[in-house]
């Protein structure tokens, strides 16, 4: 038996009939992430002590209880952008690197409280931003699959650490679709929440009316365990609403899934396209019912996302100044102070964003785009609405094209937020999607997006469970 191969539920079952320890586990998982992570480059940081740490005290609660929680020993990784006290937490950028997290985020809090274990921190794109994690300030993450290959981003270190099996699970952060397109580009399943069903109390802020936390494992079932666990009302974040997961018995015969026309135009890869459409061939075949819908704000939804998330990052980065904590670059002067030390701790993209963003925001532009771009989203909002009074749920890819190769869009940032096309939509309109592992081209993976209402979060993993089957 390969500690490392198996799933949250069988380390589960194997702790409670005592066929091996977390610590085991944990060991069996730091020895394949000193192995094969110089290759990967999945973890920036990997917190071994805290690990060895946890799973010793996870060891003491199952030995001691019959009953315990599914999550206890299990370990996991956590991208760079929620803190873990005492660890440092860097969002893969310059201005943080020397950072460490003074306090536990909500979430880091609740997985401790059920006992699980932490291997470490994991590489993104600098505070967010990217589609590749190339843009990390401190190494590109490769794809598992292909290590010519990008593995996604902004998650994509979470992403790379599961496919590698380098990590149980792990936890990740979606704006604009940073957990579902790394879980597509790595075959591994991703789940972004209904906005405000998990906190973000304890995150690096890029966009805040659009990031949502969320799980990233290797089956259905096991996204469901993590989500269930992290979910629910946190005085510490206003934005977070009383959420609880309840099962919900789902058939496929007589589900109304909606197939939008806007997700197979021109640009889509053929076999990516085919992927998808044998997907939807297979859960119609098992008695679903295939509605083509329209969502007419699409063609839109990309530009409204690159006016609003910049708005919104170049706010939230207006505290990364050099005196408050941080990189503090010295100067003649305050000013020179901040000049000085913004210029080395934001890299080109995220510099690129910021000029973005307070240009959209400035007097006289306000109107124009800021206004705008949220009367879009309002418009982007309401095609969901009008297709959710149609159907269930709605199927579609989670990227127009499978992994590509490493320094292959760098030089073109329009061609890079375009990888974000079919999974930005949903975080303008705040609602859930998950991506599951559909096939693969060749050796690279190719995922598909499973769409739901507001709050139905349970409804999609549901479909995901029988699509999941469906498509082994």
């Amino acid at each position: 038996m390969n500690l490392i191969d198996l799933t949250i539920a069988q380390l589960h079952e194997g702790f409670k009939k005592k066929q091996f320890t977390s610590a085991e586990v944990t060991k069996a998982y730091l020895d394949e992430i000193k192995k094969t992570d110089g290759e990967i480059g999945a973890y920036l940081n990997i917190t071994e002590k805290l690990a060895l740490e946890q799973a010793e005290k996870a060891d003491k609660i199952i030995s001691s209880s019959k009953n315990f929680p599914m999550l206890t020993g299990v370990p996991f990784c956590v991208k760079d952008a929620i803190l873990v006290e005492g660890e440092k937490a860097t969002a893969g950028s310059k201005m943080l690197e020397n950072y460490v997290a003074p306090y536990d985020a909500t979430v880091i809090r609740k997985l401790k409280e059920l006992g699980g274990v932490i291997l470490g921190k994991t590489n993104m794109d600098c505070f967010g931003f990217g589609s590749s994690t190339e843009n990390s300030a401190f190494k590109v993450t490769k794809n598992p699959h292909d290590t010519s290959r990008v593995a996604g981003g902004s998650s994509g270190g979470s992403a790379a650490g599961v496919a590698a099996k380098e990590s149980c699970w792990a936890l990740a952060e979606d704006t604009g679709g940073s957990i579902r397109q790394p879980a597509s580009f790595c075959g591994v399943v991703g789940l972004k929440p209904t906005y405000g069903t998990v906190s973000r109390y304890g995150v690096y802020a890029y966009a805040s009316s659009l990031d949502q936390i969320g799980p990233m494992g290797r089956t259905v079932e096991d996204v469901v365990t993590v989500f269930k666990a992290i979910s629910g009302k946190d005085p510490m974040d206003a934005t977070s609403v009383d959420y609880e997961f309840k099962e919900v018995n789902v058939a496929m015969k007589g589900l109304k899934i909606g197939v939008p026309k806007e997700y197979f135009a021109k640009g889509i890869n053929p076999e990516v396209e085919t992927i998808i459409k044998q997907a939807i061939k297979k859960a119609e075949e098992a008695g679903a019912t295939i509605v083509e819908i329209t969502l007419p704000a699409t063609e839109y939804a990309l530009a409204c996302y690159y006016i609003i998330a910049p708005c919104e990052a170049s706010t939230n980065l207006a505290r990364f100044d050099g005196i408050k904590y941080a990189l503090s670059e010295p100067g003649d002067n305050l000013l020179d102070v901040y000049l000085k030390t913004r210029a080395a701790g934001f890299n080109a993209e995220a510099k690129r964003r910021i000029i973005i963003g307070t240009h959209a925001l400035s007097s006289g532009y306000y109107d124009a785009y800021y206004k705008k771009a949220q009367e879009v989203r309002q418009l982007v909002r309401e095609d969901f609405q009008n297709a959710f009074e149609k159907v269930d749920v709605i199927f579609a890819p989670v990227s127009p094209f499978p992994a590509f190769k490493i320094g292959e869009k760098t030089d073109d940032p329009l061609a890079m937020y375009l990888a974000d096309i079919y999974t930005i939509s949903l975080n303008l309109a705040g609602i859930p999607g998950i991506s599951l592992p559909a096939g693969k081209i060749g050796k690279l993976p190719v995922g598909l997006q499973i769409i739901g209402n507001h709050f139905e979060d349970n409804k999609i993993l549901a479909v995901a469970e029988h699509m999941e089957k469906l498509l082994q």
